[in-house]
């Protein structure tokens, strides 16, 4: 009996493309298999993680209610990178909350919401030392992002990384030198 040909595409999603599932960033599509499952047949999609050593097997019909997507668009990466140029928003509630909501922006799977983070919790050497669970979660989103960015751009993750932090480090010489400029102004004023 020959065997049979596996699919090469189902639901807008192809064999060996890069896809980008919330909750663990970025993997590739290595097969469509049919199995067998409690007498079911099902036909999913196997996902390899590389970085994370892990593959994961989701159900080709349930792929868009999991949130799984193609990479995003160069113009959802450039709005990413114009949003670590922007202020950090940090609220002013416990930290235990915004650290939820920090973790379900980076498993979101929204690129912007991600680079969100990233400027929320970046650190630059001239602020105070963050905690340790401010930095695994900076760290997290930091390798969510640049994971992205390099499957977009086709870049070495290190490559990805050096222009998040680039953009960043900018930012927060700017910001710097405008409240430098402002104490100079009220200096004068006084």
């Amino acid at each position: 009996m020959a065997e049979k040909k596996k699919p090469q595409q189902r639901n807008g999603f192809r064999r060996n493309e890069y896809i980008v599932y919330p909750s663990h960033g970025v993997g590739r599509i290595v097969s469509i298999d049919e199995e067998d499952i409690g007498g079911v047949k099902l036909e999913l999609f196997v996902i390899n993680f590389e970085k994370d050593k892990m593959t994961l097997r989701v159900p080709t019909a349930k792929s868009k209610e999991v949130g799984m997507r193609k990479l995003s668009a160069d113009a959802v990466v450039k709005k990413a990178m114009t949003t670590l140029k922007g202020k950090a928003r940090i609220k002013r509630t416990m930290w235990s909350r915004r650290a939820q909501e920090y973790e379900a922006k980076i498993n979101s799977g929204d690129l912007v919401s991600i680079a969100e983070v990233v400027r929320d919790l970046y650190r630059s050497d001239t602020q105070p030392e963050q905690s340790y669970s401010e930095r695994q979660l900076y760290e997290a989103a930091l390798d969510r992002m640049a994971r992205e960015i390099a499957a977009v751009q086709k870049l070495e993750e290190g490559i990805a990384v050096q222009k998040i932090t680039d953009v960043l480090l900018n930012g927060a010489r700017a910001a710097n030198k405008a409240a430098l400029e402002g104490d100079g102004a009220e200096n004068q004023a006084a």
